[in-house]
């Protein structure tokens, strides 16, 4: 029986990234080891600005900053118009690698200058004041981000992560001492869009400047365009539903309930999002460049699909279910009394961002198997769901309803989405979910005991170091009782992957 066989594969739920003979599986685990290793040390400073500018700028800026944020993110789907996932689909189109980057390149370039040209005409028409200076410096960064998109994506399809990993942590060094410099200084809105701006300098440097990655080319075969266009148009009513998912609880929140609304909420979903990047982040970075290079082996796009999601479903509920037990003590000691009134929405947050990483390589999935139209039935609905849902739970019950909404949203979403999968890779519900729900309900049935029956009398620094103990304990027994065996597969798999790559 080959090594890649299915039986194997789902009667042996290891957690990992799989581990393949093939270059592909070396270079799929150097290139999450590089994110991986870039994101220990970008959670701790990414971690340390968001703390200190919660503590220096008042709710409001933040609301102000997220609104905006919303509008162009949204907006943006149009400048982009699925071309990203034509460039990396793999297809005689795109076999030459250069011309395809070239006819990328050219397309982005008009798909931006018309995006750019009506959302300054908004900016400029519909809004007044802050947000409209917001506006403009946010849409002006994206404009230069969109044109480094070419050489980031022939990164990704090579599955070589290491400069983009270096990126990120400078990026992340950088952005943190201008804005924290500019808000010790006084600054308030534009402690936030400097960030944008840094961000979208060091792209340029490091992706075309020193040490090109690719020497941007323009591009007109007839043939290239066409594709880029139909797989693009494709690709675009999901694209625009899947940036509405994300985005339109921001901008519904900003104009019902306020910039200050807003500013909580915002907080309580990047402050829920640091499980998503310590681990799904770097996973989700592969998954695509991965599964575009197995999509004509069934068995091993399945072992890569099921132990990736495994991999996310195991470390995601430890950090999730960690964290919505330390949130009142987090809340108090790194960002102060005033940001209490976010403690609800916070541990709601960390519902979506738990599970969001799966909703996300089910959309690589079906982009790398060139079917981008079979998530559009499912965010349809997830639209449907999660517009109702905001007037119904939004309305009455505030940034709590919206949170409740969201989650919603994406509960029905990966229901909708996984059992499409099946037709393309062979999973497993039970061996995904059963034993990581399990030790997840065990570790805070333990946890909640404790504290049930105030055995301690605790200041909030012992009572979070309480909590870490018995639920990480907890939790980790109970993997290691029922999954043991497979990890220690997954450790020496992991090795032996490590071993074979040579100097």
């Amino acid at each position: 029986m080959s090594e890649y066989s299915t039986t194997n594969y789902t009667n042996t739920p290891e957690i990992i990234i799989p581990s393949l003979m093939e270059s592909i599986a070396k270079r799929s685990l150097a290139a999450a080891s590089w994110n991986f290793a870039s994101n220990a040390f970008q959670i701790l400073i990414a971690l340390a600005r968001s703390i200190l500018l919660a503590r220096l700028l008042p709710v409001e800026t933040f609301g102000i900053y997220a609104f905006a944020t919303s509008i162009a993110n949204l907006s943006g789907v149009f400048a982009n118009f699925g071309l990203d996932g034509a460039m990396l689909h793999r297809s005689p189109e795109t076999a030459d690698e250069d011309q395809a980057a070239a006819t990328h390149f050219t397309l982005k370039l008009i798909s931006t200058f018309l995006w750019a040209l009506v959302m300054f005409a908004v900016a400029t028409l519909a809004f007044r004041g802050t947000t409209r200076l917001a506006l403009f410096v946010i849409l002006g960064a994206a404009v230069v981000l969109h044109a480094t998109d070419t050489a980031q994506l022939i990164l990704v399809r090579r599955v070589i992560h290491r400069r983009l990993a270096v990126i990120s942590v400078l990026d992340d060094l950088f952005t943190t001492v201008i804005a924290v410099g500019l808000a010790l200084s006084g600054a308030t809105l534009w402690a936030l869009l400097a960030t944008n701006i840094v961000t979208a300098v060091l792209r340029v440097v490091f992706l075309y400047l020193w040490h090109p990655v690719w020497k941007p080319s323009l591009n007109w075969t007839p043939g290239r365009i066409a594709y880029f266009l139909r797989f693009g148009s494709r690709n675009l009513l999901a694209t625009i539903l899947l940036r509405a998912l994300d985005r339109l609880d921001d901008l519904w929140t900003g104009f019902f309930l306020g910039a200050s609304p807003l500013g909580f909420y915002s907080r309580a979903y990047t402050f829920a999002t640091y499980p998503r990047k310590i681990i799904a982040y770097p996973i989700n970075a592969v998954a695509g460049g991965t599964y575009a290079e197995l999509k004509e082996d069934r068995q091993r796009l399945s072992k890569a699909f099921f132990r990736t999601n495994a991999f996310l479903v195991r470390t995601g509920f430890l950090l999730a279910g960690l964290l919505a037990l330390m949130a009142p003590e987090f809340i108090r000691i790194a960002l102060g009394e005033k940001w209490l009134p976010m403690l609800a929405a916070f541990r709601l947050m960390l519902i979506f961002t738990l599970l969001d990483p799966i909703k996300l390589t089910v959309a690589d999935l079906f982009v790398a198997v060139g079917r981008p139209d079979r998530i559009v039935a499912a965010r349809t609905v997830q639209l449907v769901v999660m517009v109702a849902g905001l007037f119904f739970l939004g309305l009455p019950f505030g940034i709590t309803g919206v949170a409740l909404a969201v989650d919603l949203m994406l509960l029905v979403g990966i229901a909708l989405l996984l059992f499409q999968a099946r037709g393309y890779v062979d999973f497993s519900l039970i061996k995904l979910f059963a034993v990581p729900a399990l030790a997840l309900l065990l570790a805070l049935s333990s946890t909640g005991a404790i504290f049930f029956f105030d055995l301690f009398s605790l200041n909030d620094w012992l009572s979070a170091l309480l909590k870490l103990v018995v639920f990480t304990t907890a939790y980790s027994a109970t993997l290691l009782a029922l999954e043991f065996r497979q990890a220690l597969n997954m450790i020496a798999s992991l090795r032996n992957s490590w071993l074979d790559r040579g100097p």
